[in-house]
């Protein structure tokens, strides 16, 4: 499927492939045997990543999501292969993504309190499995970004969070996923600071290694630093110091022509074309949605409400369409 700019006259609405911002064809069908109540097909999608941590973690958190209200099938295939890591990964991260279903609104707490005790226990839940993957193979950071988003449900202590960070870290410098987890936890809407973070994010494109989306990192700053700030979603993108921050961050993450794509540039890109969407610059905005191949990610549209209605919105001004 590609995807074309047309002017305003020929627009109609983009082709969505709703919560799938990958370019993975193996994933796409894995995730679509789940869809479907069938969990073999993700079991060779996840044991083909052992020996790439990008991938890995990618797969893992979306056929975690897709295997939501499946868990129990998953233990049913740990049963027959109880040191298998790939499986003890998998049923961690899943009771992960359940968890934060059941998660109550903050400001419904004070009448909710059962519903946030059932969400601490089954967030605690996920915390043996992750740990078994990760004793069953010790180099493998996706055990630890997915320790990162439990540690931040569960409001851990600050220096319980960082020695996680350190381990996922230590595994793999680079990881994409162990960085956006990071960046959550230091933002200013759980507990860190928007001076924190923003440093973080700079600090990990100026890290990073030719090719690699990390740079993405900055306008998802931006995102959750007007979230952490409840300031609108419009004031803090027409500042042109920011605008010009962000289109140096674009500028210094590039794909090398014949090179691999980066698993994450779908979402890197659509977080460059959020931010760019916000800011009305609209050439670089297009440029960005339309290398989404109509995959949208929930981060960043989620700040905006409903992240398929907001990234349908935005193609639909910026005359961005899918040809299928």
């Amino acid at each position: 499927m590609g995807v074309i700019e047309v002017d305003r006259a020929r627009a109609r609405g983009p082709r969505l492939i709703a919560s799938r911002p990958w370019a993975d064809a193996v994933l796409d069908d894995a995730v679509t045997a789940l869809g479907r109540g069938y969990l073999e097909p993700a079991i060779p999608a996840l044991v083909a990543t052992r020996a790439d941590p990008e991938s890995r973690a990618m797969r893992v958190e979306a056929l975690a999501k897709a295997a939501v209200g499946l868990t129990d099938g998953i233990e049913a295939l740990i049963e027959r292969d109880r040191v298998n890591p790939d499986l003890w990964l998998w049923l961690g991260r899943a009771r992960v993504e359940e968890a934060w279903e059941i998660k109550p609104d903050v400001r419904a707490r004070a009448v909710q309190a059962d519903r946030l005790r059932m969400f601490h226990q089954a967030m605690e839940s996920a915390r043996a499995p992750l740990l078994a993957a990760a004793q069953f193979m010790p180099a493998d950071p996706a055990p630890w970004v997915s320790l990162l988003w439990m540690a931040l449900a569960l409001e851990r202590p600050r220096e319980e969070k960082d020695s996680i960070w350190a381990e996922a870290w230590r595994r793999h410098p680079s990881s994409y996923a162990a960085h956006v987890a990071r960046l959550v936890t230091l933002s200013p809407g759980w507990g860190g600071t928007s001076q924190e973070m923003f440093d973080f994010a700079r600090a990990a494109g100026a890290a990073a290694p030719d090719g690699d989306p990390l740079w993405a990192l900055l306008p998802l700053a931006y995102f959750e630093h007007v979230a952490g700030e409840r300031s609108g979603r419009s004031r803090a993108w027409v500042s042109y110091d920011v605008q010009r921050e962000i289109s140096a961050a674009a500028g210094r993450w590039h794909v090398s022509r014949g090179s691999r794509p980066h698993p994450r540039a779908v979402e890197a890109h659509n977080a460059f074309g959020a931010a760019f969407y916000l800011a009305d610059m609209r050439r670089p905005a297009r440029g960005h949605l339309s290398r989404t191949g109509g995959r949208h990610s929930d981060m960043p549209w989620s700040h905006l409400g409903d992240p398929a209605k907001e990234f349908h919105k935005a193609c639909s001004r910026l005359n961005v369409i899918t040809n299928g």
